[in-house]
């Protein structure tokens, strides 16, 4: 796969950076609601991952799929040294120290939800991970939070930047 020319928005950061996307629409019984859920979860990315470099505000949303409760969504910006399935699998560890299972039905209530949304370098595609989220163009609590901490960061697939994808959407 040939490199993509790197993407910087934000302040230079030692490494790459990553987008990432939070959802979450259960309580946890030591984090609270999905809302306390998110902050916390963006400091343990932060503590483990890498710097976070911007954080959006979380806002309710819609649920996708079987699952009947409200989401609360925003996104992070995180710098790091990690590649890109390390950071999933770190991503993942957290997911999980948060009751995440990955078992059972797609899309269904869950108490943490991180995806990798876009990285700084580009495309990246193997069997477990796709950059960007193959999905993120059309979903608003996805796009809604990431233009408004990254407007300007562009998809690599359509060049569009964030402020551009969202305002599709409407």
């Amino acid at each position: 796969m040939p490199k993509q020319p790197r993407t910087t928005f934000l302040a230079e950061s030692q490494g790459s950076q990553y987008l990432i996307a939070l959802g979450s629409n259960q309580r946890h019984p030591g984090f609270g609601s999905p809302e306390a859920i998110l902050r916390h979860a963006a400091c343990s990315i932060g503590e483990i991952l890498g710097d976070v470099l911007a954080t959006s505000r979380i806002i309710r949303s819609a649920p996708v799929g079987p699952s009947t409760r409200q989401y609360a969504n925003g996104a992070l910006v995180v710098g790091s040294d990690l590649p890109p399935l390390n950071m999933l699998d770190g991503l993942q560890m957290i997911e999980s120290q948060f009751g995440r299972r990955r078992v059972g039905r797609r899309w269904r209530a869950r108490t943490l939800d991180l995806d990798i949304v876009l990285w700084s370098e580009g495309l990246f595609a193997s069997p477990d991970l796709l950059i960007p989220h193959p999905m993120f163009r059309q979903r608003g609590f996805v796009l809604g939070p990431a233009s408004e901490i990254a407007p300007d960061w562009r998809d690599p697939v359509t060049g569009l930047t964030l402020r551009q994808l969202r305002a599709r959407l409407r």
